[in-house]
């Protein structure tokens, strides 16, 4: 079995934390304990609990906040993973078949189809048009289907465009996947993270063969807790929950805690309109930065997530520029080779206002340098 590199995932481990400005990162600047405690108004107590192993797929409690979330799933649909990584593994697994032939949207979060290419699959790209608001080429699709792909792998909202299917290429993908037996895989961790309208709908329950996973990480600023899941058909959720004695065995039982708190209707709530603040506040800055900067970029403006995926005119590889960046103005942004589309940068503008505005500066002066060569 061949092992793939996670590059953005190795860039991003990396590097992260031993820069000044981090603008790698897709989700809003992320709540601490305290403050998601007085947001839900609840005492210090609520964090006095055992540290044992609690329920290996999730408590009651919490599983039961998921379904909520998703019309006609009960918590015998859901199953909680240690964060969403867990989760896209654990459904990709149970998806995988020897020699398995997979549609996958692109560009995306690589993390399955590396797994895909690591366990020998055979991947048949369908790709966003950026021309039409990076919706989906499905004559592309459609060939992939008829070449014999078994699921088709999503992420909606996209990383890393922002972008969210309209109306039209969902209900294709789902007529596509019934006219050919597929199933659909969706990675759906930036719902609720839109900039304006209501959620983005899910895929669960427009499909039979559907499993669709999510997280706390990044529509709800809470990356620390690692809490995913998986929602899908009840009758897999018992094999899904039998691959997690293989990984991680349960969800730590204060982060499983704090997600209830999280999830709990009210709370969930304060932390979304805080998000959308934040992301609507932040993408005005950096929408009136990329105004100023005189033709060095164009970009659709994300529909969800924290994250704008702008093309520069500049004669450098994006992977260049980043080591750049990183190592001379202590700045790091996702080079848009590492969704195989080289002259992009994936910018994450959900940092706070005043880092955003210095690291989005120290750009501007990276580009000058590269221009004034």
């Amino acid at each position: 079995m061949k092992y793939h590199p996670f590059v953005m995932e190795r860039w991003q481990s990396t590097y992260e934390h031993r820069v000044r400005f981090n603008l790698s990162e897709s989700g809003v600047h992320p709540l601490s304990v305290t403050e998601l405690l007085e947001l839900a108004d609840l005492p210090p107590e609520t964090l006095d609990v055992h540290l044992g192993y609690g329920q290996s797929n999730g408590s009651d409690e919490l599983r039961g906040l998921i379904a909520d979330l998703y019309p006609g799933a009960t918590g015998s649909s859901v199953l909680v993973t240690t964060g969403g990584a867990e989760a896209n593994f654990t459904a990709f697994w149970e998806l995988m078949e020897p020699g398995a032939s997979v549609a996958v949207q692109l560009p995306n979060y690589m993390q399955v189809p590396g797994l895909l290419e690591s366990f020998g699959a055979r991947l048949h790209p369908f790709r966003l048009v950026e021309e039409n608001g990076w919706q989906p080429d499905l004559n592309e699709l459609e060939q992939g289907l008829k070449d014999g792909a078994g699921f088709i792998l999503i992420t909606n909202p996209n990383n890393p465009t922002g972008a969210v299917l309209d109306d039209t290429s969902v209900s294709e993908i789902v007529s596509l996947a019934d006219r050919h037996g597929a199933w659909i895989l969706s990675d759906e961790v930036y719902r609720g993270a839109e900039l304006d309208g209501p959620e983005t709908p899910s895929f669960f329950g427009l499909h039979e063969r559907v499993l669709v996973t999510n997280s706390l990480s990044k529509a709800y600023g809470l990356p620390g807790l690692r809490i995913g899941w998986v929602v899908g058909p009840t009758e897999m959720m018992e094999g899904l929950w039998g691959r997690t004695d293989y990984t991680t065995i349960a969800p730590a039982s204060l982060s499983d805690r704090l997600a209830s708190v999280t999830l709990a209707p009210v709370t969930r709530r304060k932390i979304l309109a805080r998000t959308r603040k934040i992301l609507t506040e932040n993408l005005g800055m950096l929408s009136r930065w990329m105004d100023s900067q005189k033709g060095r970029f164009t970009y659709r403006p994300p529909d969800a997530g924290a994250i704008c995926y702008a093309r520069y005119r500049a004669a450098i590889n994006s992977t260049e520029f980043a080591e750049i960046l990183r190592t001379e103005r202590d700045l790091l942004v996702v080079p848009g080779d590492h969704f195989g589309m080289d002259h992009y940068l994936r910018l994450g503008f959900g940092p706070p206002a005043a880092e955003l505005a210095e690291a989005l500066d120290r750009l501007a002066d990276a580009f000058e340098a590269l221009e004034g060569c």
